[in-house]
């Protein structure tokens, strides 16, 4: 796949744009999940990044959307970080409109809405292999990028 954002190797119309989605809570940002960003982030020409709601964060540790956001956005590994739709995660979805959706190993299609979006869509469903790291909180800076 040729990259479109390259301006001395112009596509003149030619290349795929590919916009990959994950999202999560990000309540706090593990070795884990950077590694899974890493990976989701070669897997086209943008990497979206969006975070829960609050109204859908309800963990003993929530941190509110406003700093998840923040925090996220200044780590620069995706092209941009959303928050969520409160209503349904369809939504969020359509708004970002990705031919790639990346699930972490723990993740599903939170509900028939979203999982009859992804089929009409064709949107690509990846799901990743559990990543080492969990235990290693960031703290929300960036680490070495781990070998591919």
């Amino acid at each position: 796949m040729k990259d479109c954002s390259d301006p001395e190797r112009p596509c003149h119309g030619r290349c795929r744009k590919v916009t990959v989605f994950t999202a999560g809570c990000f309540n706090r940002l593990h070795k884990a999940h950077f590694t899974m960003l890493v990976h989701a982030r070669g897997l086209g020409n943008r990497l979206v990044l969006g975070i829960s709601h609050d109204a859908h964060n309800k963990k003993p540790n929530a941190v509110p959307m406003e700093l998840r956001w923040e925090r996220l956005s200044a780590l620069g590994i995706a092209d941009e970080v959303v928050i969520g739709d409160k209503d349904k995660f369809s939504g969020t979805l359509e708004r970002v409109d990705p031919q790639i959706l990346v699930l972490g190993f723990d993740q599903k299609l939170p509900d028939e809405a979203t999982e009859q979006l992804v089929i009409d869509k064709g949107i690509q469903v990846i799901r990743f292999p559990w990543f080492p790291g969990k235990e290693q909180d960031l703290v929300y800076s960036k680490p070495e990028t781990p070998a591919a």
